[in-house]
């Protein structure tokens, strides 16, 4: 057994009392109350899951483990020949909890060396698709066309299997997805938009530089891989993809059922996509202003002309956070470092001045400050991945590793099938006082 799975063994089995007894002793004490509003408006903010992975504070954005972004970028262990932490210590951190060493950092790359090759017939199956398919529904049908290799199925119907044990195979089936699916990525984006000149993998490489190498663009867009897998890990359990990844896992669908759902739910618009939306408006605003870096009051000009046509400042906002996304800063951050003379970085620094305090002065906003799609889609297009329906692709590829840890431990700590209940209109009429 490797280190990182005996010392998650050991936390596991640490952690199981904590939630029994909570369930045994304390069934009955209430957490929250729902109204009307929540549960017609999309159960939001309803109390109602449980993550110790990540919690998404409204003043301070996303901690993980405990530890805000800033704190998780100084405190990683970082590439020697880049800034960023490593994606490998930084999933060993959402496992554990743990500041990784750097032999643990390298005894995670090592597993994900091991189990990086893509199935043969994942790649036919990818070729087969029309050329049109758009890259999410590739990646997706990608990822489920491998639950044969499934342990946790293997395992299961063997008849042996203990609930206890539930999160062993998951273990091996989340190891062995996610050292597959930057591959995946990068051949659909090589397969779709490079001709189908196809870079093979670096398996001595760390997983962004293997990545950045594998989409065929140079440094230091492996810092950038990192970054953004980093980034769009995790963000609690209720959001639409990591919501959607606990559901299916929780009927005992393995992760390639549940994460290839995930990555259904992140395709909307009102989800993942919506970086690429941001990016198509700043070109938009770019076209209408002739190209040229407006001044500030030129900006605002347009913000308030925008605004009062009825039309939003998209990537601006957050249901949750009532500061400027962390998220968003540390990628202002490198770009601040590495691009700050690109035309669309100063359009996204400009609006990152003028709007908050005309969304302010408007008075409709909660929160009037950026958030992380506000960006993320003008580093991708600076480093010359300018195919908008990818980027959902990478957030996907990110997504992934902080939805895996939550399901290895669902299952580790022996979470039940989640079943809410529905109520009619009547109902709820009813409990309204509405009178027919």
């Amino acid at each position: 057994m490797s280190a990182l799975k005996e010392k998650l063994r050991k936390k596991i089995e640490e952690w199981r009392p904590r939630t029994t007894r909570l369930i045994k002793e304390f069934s009955n004490v209430k957490v929250d109350e729902v109204d009307i509003g929540q549960i017609i408006g999309g159960a939001r903010d309803v109390k109602s899951l449980v993550t110790d992975i990540s919690y998404l504070d409204p003043f301070e954005g996303i901690r993980f483990r405990g530890f805000t972004i800033p704190e998780v970028m100084e405190k990683l262990p970082k590439v020697s020949d880049g800034e960023m932490p490593y994606v490998e210590g930084f999933f060993f951190f959402l496992l554990t909890g743990e500041i990784p060493s750097d032999d643990d950092v390298k005894e995670v790359a090592q597993e994900f060396s091991k189990r990086h090759i893509v199935p043969k017939y994942v790649i036919d199956i990818l070729k087969a698709m029309p050329v049109d398919s758009h890259p999410m529904v590739m990646f997706s049908t990608a990822i489920l066309s491998m639950q044969r290799e499934s342990e946790f199925v293997k395992e299961y119907n063997s008849g042996e299997l203990k609930k206890n044990d539930y999160w062993i195979p998951t273990y091996e089936d989340g190891l062995n997805l996610l050292a597959k699916i930057p591959g995946i990525a990068a051949f659909i984006y090589r397969l779709k938009y490079k001709d189908a000149k196809i870079i093979d993998p670096d398996p001595k490489s760390d997983l962004g530089g293997n990545f950045a190498k594998m989409m065929g663009i140079n440094k230091p867009y492996d810092d950038v891989a990192r970054l953004y897998f980093i980034l769009h890990s995790d963000h609690e359990s209720g959001n639409v993809s990591a919501h959607t990844g606990h559901l299916v896992a929780s009927a005992l669908s393995d992760l390639y059922y549940s994460i290839s759902a995930m990555t259904n739910g992140l395709a909307g618009p009102l989800h993942g996509l919506a970086n690429q939306e941001v990016l198509s408006w700043l070109h938009e605003v770019y076209d209408k202003l002739g190209g040229k870096v407006p001044t500030e009051e030129e900006m605002k000009k347009f913000v308030w002309d925008t605004l009062k046509s009825g039309q939003v400042i998209p990537g601006f906002g957050h249901a949750v956070l009532r500061k400027t996304d962390p998220r968003y800063m540390a990628q202002r951050e490198f770009c601040l470092k590495h691009l700050p003379d690109d035309p669309l970085f100063k359009y996204v620094d400009l609006l990152f001045k003028v709007v908050p305090p005309i969304l302010l002065e408007q008075g409709k906003a909660k929160n009037p400050w950026p958030n992380v799609d506000a960006q993320s889609g003008v580093i991708q297009w600076y480093y010359g991945l300018k195919e908008y329906d990818f980027y959902t692709v990478l957030f996907a590829v990110g997504r992934a590793f902080g939805v895996v840890a939550n399901i290895i431990w669902d299952r580790g700590l022996g979470y039940p099938l989640e079943r809410p209940k529905s109520v009619t209109t009547a109902m709820l009429e009813e409990a309204a006082g509405i009178k027919k």
